[in-house]
């Protein structure tokens, strides 16, 4: 006698990073969205499940944007936010703010980063004659603290490829993490 599963929705994952600025975010997007299906996720993100709202007023618009993507992150039990340094020693601002605002909701949280740097050496590359955060962590205190005190998971290590935005070895780390806390174990991948 076969025994069916019970329906249980997959948890959903807000995807977090400065992937959305790629030329080619749709597809980028698309394959972390799949990872996350193979690992009993549901992963959304902004531009491919939160779409710009039509053209207007770019001030209008961006707001629009901004709501649409706190709206994803409220409909999600956890974020996976991608803190590669972008444009500069630290992570994506945006990426940075969703992580805080997750972690203001009580999410789980889940980040990963394809620099394994620490953040005083990145730093040292550009100094500005300022005092340099050093305690070995990979950006802002706030950051890894945060997902520490949330007992989420910081994947911190090398991308496998030239191309740290689009090589997703690293983030599939940390979905994989993600899913052993939060699939439950009728849901998980056999």
């Amino acid at each position: 006698m076969i025994v069916p599963r019970p329906a249980v929705e997959s948890p959903r994952v807000y995807l977090a990073g400065p992937e959305v600025f790629l030329p080619d975010a749709d597809t980028v997007l698309a394959r972390k969205k799949a990872i996350c299906a193979r690992l009993g996720l549901i992963g959304v993100c902004p531009l491919l499940d939160a779409p710009g709202p039509p053209a207007q007023e770019r001030s209008q618009r961006a707001f629009a944007i901004a709501a649409a993507n706190e709206a994803l992150i409220r409909s999600c039990v956890a974020i996976i936010a991608n803190l590669t340094p972008f444009r500069g020693a630290s992570a994506d601002a945006g990426t940075v703010y969703e992580l805080g605002f997750a972690r203001g909701l009580g999410l789980g949280l889940y980040a990963y980063t394809n620099d394994p740097r620490d953040y005083a050496a990145r730093v040292l590359d550009d100094p500005d004659q300022m005092d340099i955060e050093d305690f070995g962590l990979s950006d802002n205190l706030m950051l890894e603290g945060g997902i520490a005190a949330a007992g989420g998971v910081f994947v911190r290590a090398t991308a496998a490829a030239e191309d740290p935005f689009r090589d997703l070895g690293v983030f599939e780390t940390c979905a994989r993490a993600a899913s052993r806390r939060l699939v439950p174990a009728i849901l998980a991948p056999r």
